[in-house]
């Protein structure tokens, strides 16, 4: 999982400054990584690719679908109100299937309504989206089964919507440098700096760059 994407056919315009509002839980935030998770690794390997990106860390600790729902409009809102390209990346979904008194705390429809609900409203801001789907943490946290089924739900979601989504709990399921990672961090419920590794590599292999090309040239088309 270590190799990179191959690098877009042209240079960035570096003249298109690009913010990007990442929005999500604790995996998004980088919980456990000096590097920032796969939101500071992407943006610095955005910035060595020469694009001109400010990519706003969202990201907030045990929250579910439904306490980003309620928040994420204003934060975002504040901070892609300049630029040229302005677009929005949303992760989250592990916590609404941890259970609190035997229930999961957010049910599946409830956090689809959710999503499909913070997609809607991207949308009517003119906001272009990318969706990631839901790594996996251990039984003890949250069911395996439960995990995998709200994450294609979540595609399903994105897909009728049009909405891009990269999956990426089957892959980093199979994988035991996952599971040394997270076993590493101690918790069942973070990895360590060789899961947020993975879960960079899988982003930007599963569909990162083409959008964020496609959001640059968007905001070089409107100079």
């Amino acid at each position: 999982m270590n190799a990179r994407p191959p690098k877009p056919s042209g240079p960035p315009d570096i003249s298109v400054d690009v913010r990007i509002c990442c929005v999500g839980d604790s995996f998004t935030q980088g919980v456990g990584d000096r590097e920032g998770g796969w939101v500071g690794r992407l943006a610095t390997q955005a910035t060595d690719r020469g694009y001109r990106v400010t990519a706003y860390n969202l990201g907030v600790r045990r929250e579910t679908s439904a306490d980003i729902a309620g928040r994420w409009y204003a934060e975002a809102a504040r901070r892609l109100n300049g630029g040229d390209a302005r677009g929005v990346v949303f992760a989250f979904g592990v916590n609404d299937v941890t259970r609190e008194n035997g229930r999961l705390r957010v049910a599946r429809d409830e956090g689809v309504r959710h999503l499909g609900a913070v997609l809607d409203t991207a949308r009517q801001a003119g906001w272009p989206v990318l969706v990631a789907g839901i790594p996996p943490v251990t039984d003890e946290v949250a069911a395996h089964a439960d995990l995998a089924g709200l994450e294609d739900a979540f595609r399903q979601t994105c897909e009728a919507r049009g909405v891009p989504f990269i999956p990426v709990n089957a892959a980093l399921r199979g994988n035991p440098v996952w599971w040394h990672s997270v076993d590493a961090h101690g918790d069942g419920a973070h990895c360590d700096p060789r899961g947020h590794e993975l879960l960079t590599d899988l982003i930007g292999a599963g569909g990162w760059w083409p959008w964020l090309d496609a959001l640059a040239a968007s905001g070089g088309n409107s100079h």
